[in-house]
Order: C-alpha cells, then structure tokens, then sequence
C-alpha cells in the first residue's frame, strides 16, 4: 500500500468489526478513524498518533473498530512506553520530572494527579507562583489588567430616586386653597384628626350713647 508516495507493508486488519475498543481504559467507538480515535486518549495527540501509527505499520485511514487483539495491545505498549519505539525526548509531554529527574510521558488520569501534586509543592515552597496559585491569579505573567477579574463590579453604589418637590417642575398643580406645607414641617400622621377651622374673630360691638 502506498501511504505518503512511500509504499509500505501494512499490519494485517482483522475482518471482524467491534463497535467499541478499549485502550487504557478508555472505549473508542469504532466507526472512528485510527488516527482521530487514539487522541480521545488524554494525553495522545494527533502527532503522537501519527507516529504510532507509522512505527506499528497500521494504516491511519481504517477504522479503529478493525484492529485485533495483538494490534491493541502493542498501541498501550507504546503509549506507555515511548522509548521503546524510539520517540524523541520532545514528543514526550513531562521532561525531567521533578521526583524522579526521569523523561516520562503520562495518560489518562496521571496527567491531573500530577499537575495537582506540582500545584501543591509550589505553595508548600511559598514560591511566587504559589502565591499566585493562593488567590487563584493568572501564574504565567498574563495580562491582569482588563482580564482575570472574578467576582461583584465594584464601584459608587447609586443612591436612590428623589421625588421632586411639590410644585416644581413635571410637578401636578395645587389646587386653589390648598397651600404648600412648609418646608422641613413634619408631616401630620396617619389617622390623626383634621385641625379645626380657624374662628373669624367677630366685628367689635358698637358703642351705646
């Protein structure tokens, strides 16, 4: 078969179609390419496939639902071991680790196990991005200016309305008679009597001669 100009000896396929395949623990439908069907792994990328794929001698356009027993096994052997396929040290995902100082490539759950273990040695270091890993900020000197910001707007806090004061303007009218309360006078309370009317004082009595 000829794959990239290049003509190669393909790994036989099994004529049997499963519906899903498990790899790592992970089920794969099978009406998925080989090559999109191995990245659904975490930690498996496309050029990661890729090699797989080519140092397998598996065609990368067949459906992943075909593979057999044998072809599986070998995939989770390279997956777990990259060295013994003779990968490049910068294909693999965690260089120099920390613990052992070893070159290691992880899947699956490692990867998060890992990368919480990291964020807690920083913040038992009390190193810089510990700290900023604490407040939970951006670590890797992004711009914090305009983005990042997490809770409430924070700002004046707006007072309430203020209703216009009697006859002023959009004000309704008084009616005749009705005058204004004076200003600052405290308002009569609800249910209390209505003053009396005011007594006209009565004309003064005319003298008897």
């Amino acid at each position: 078969m000829v794959f990239n100009g290049v003509t190669k000896n393909l790994a036989y396929l099994s004529t049997q179609y499963e519906n899903l395949i498990r790899i790592l623990g992970n089920d794969i439908p099978g009406e998925r390419k080989i090559l999109v069907g191995l990245t659904q792994i975490r930690g498996v990328g496309i050029m990661f496939a890729n090699s797989i794929v080519n140092h397998l001698k598996i065609d990368p356009n067949s459906k992943i639902g075909y593979l057999n027993g044998e072809q599986v096994t070998s995939i989770e052997k390279v997956i777990e071991n990259p060295d013994s396929a003779n990968f490049p040290v910068w294909f693999l995902n965690r260089r120099k680790d920390a613990e052992t100082g070893k070159d290691l490539h992880l899947v699956t759950s490692d990867i998060a196990f890992n990368v919480r273990n990291d964020i807690e040695r920083e913040k038992s270091v009390f190193s810089w991005r510990g700290y900023r890993h604490m407040f939970g900020l951006k670590v890797r000197g992004q711009r914090t200016r305009c983005t990042g910001r997490k809770g409430g707007a924070v700002g004046v806090a707006k007072g309430g309305r203020v209703m216009p004061a009697r006859g002023g303007a959009g004000a309704p009218p008084a009616a005749d008679g009705d005058a204004a309360p004076a200003e600052g006078a405290a308002a009569p309370a609800e249910g209390a009597a209505a003053p009396a009317a005011e007594k006209k004082e009565a004309p003064p009595a005319e003298k008897k001669e």
